[in-house]
């Protein structure tokens, strides 16, 4: 990828903190999940959203892609759904005598992998090459995908009946998991007035939603991303937080390097989108979670008491020294 010229970057900065505004004309009091999706794409990463149906998930990633002026699709995962179904399949053309490829949904810039526990296992494995190597490799030849790309891949916590929960191997392809909360009561009643005035979720153009990045402006960011400083102090720290998650007595899996991996990685856009060029241990701090979350796993009867990964890592990160 080409250098960002240093005018470029701040343009980009300041193009992707307007998207917040931007999406706010659809979806209501969701910031902190709108940035973690915007992370993700300076990462090239994917986003594993989680929350209860009705907190306008599909909404806020459709919203997001329109704002940054970026192609979407959406797959509405179903037990019955084949691997082909997503990826795409060789279909045989009888007035050629021949067989031809037929794109499936992951070509695309911003793939919705709606309800994704919903599908068993064989089409939801049908997703590791696509999230780890960006390409469909069918019959032999590989089919790179577009750029960027990210898979937003929405499950229900409540839910369990009729679903199969992804594998480990699986959950650690996803740079994040984000909760999707309810929103507050002024931010329902804000849901509410909108509605009543007329908005209609399926038609964001009407709803005022622009484009105000580009794919070009994500290119420069992610230029500059790469180039924050990170001191050696702070990588330790990244190292001890994820060793401390290997040995904290309420886990059987702790994070592995690919976590640490992911979490310089946000913790260094994170930094840049706050405007500084260099990660401190409280941007470290701020990823943590949505960063590590869905690589633990805590042991049976820990949870059977009612303890979370998120209280296991909060005790993790209070334990871990902080550098100065």
């Amino acid at each position: 990828m080409a250098a960002a010229s240093p005018t470029a970057q701040p343009d980009a900065r300041a193009a992707l903190h307007r998207l917040r505004a931007e999406v706010a004309k659809a979806v209501v009091g969701q910031d902190a999940v709108v940035t973690g999706l915007v992370i993700a794409l300076l990462c090239r990463g994917h986003v594993l959203l989680e929350g209860v149906p009705g907190v306008a998930k599909t909404l806020l990633v459709r919203t997001v892609a329109s704002a940054l002026d970026l192609e979407s699709k959406r797959v509405q995962f179903t037990p019955d759904l084949m691997p082909g179904d997503v990826t795409g399949s060789l279909i045989f053309d009888p007035r050629t005598a021949a067989f031809t490829f037929r794109e499936g949904p992951v070509f695309t810039n911003l793939l919705l992998a709606d309800e994704i526990n919903r599908t068993p296992p064989k089409t939801q494995s049908a997703l590791l090459e696509v999230m780890e190597e960006r390409q469909v490799t069918v019959e032999g030849e590989r089919r790179p995908l577009p750029d960027p790309f990210i898979v937003a891949a929405t499950q229900n916590p409540v839910e369990y009946e009729g679903t199969y929960p992804l594998p480990e191997a699986q959950l650690d392809r996803f740079l994040l998991k984000l909760t999707v909360p309810l929103p507050g009561r002024d931010e329902e009643l804000g849901v509410l007035r909108a509605h009543h005035a007329g908005f209609d979720p399926r038609d964001l153009r009407a709803a005022g939603v622009r484009p105000v990045a580009t794919a070009a402006d994500l290119a420069a960011a992610r230029t500059a991303v790469q180039a924050v400083h990170v001191a050696e102090p702070v990588l330790g720290y990244i190292v001890d937080l994820c060793r401390g998650t290997r040995v904290a007595p309420a886990l059987e899996l702790g994070a592995s390097p690919r976590g640490a991996t992911a979490l310089l990685g946000t913790a260094k856009a994170w930094s840049w989108l706050a405007g500084r060029d260099h990660v401190t241990p409280d941007d470290v701090k701020a990823v943590a979670r949505p960063t590590l979350r869905h690589r633990l796993r805590l042991r049976p009867e820990v949870e059977l008491e009612g303890v979370t990964v998120d209280a296991v890592l909060d005790a993790v990160l209070a334990t871990v020294p902080t550098p100065r």
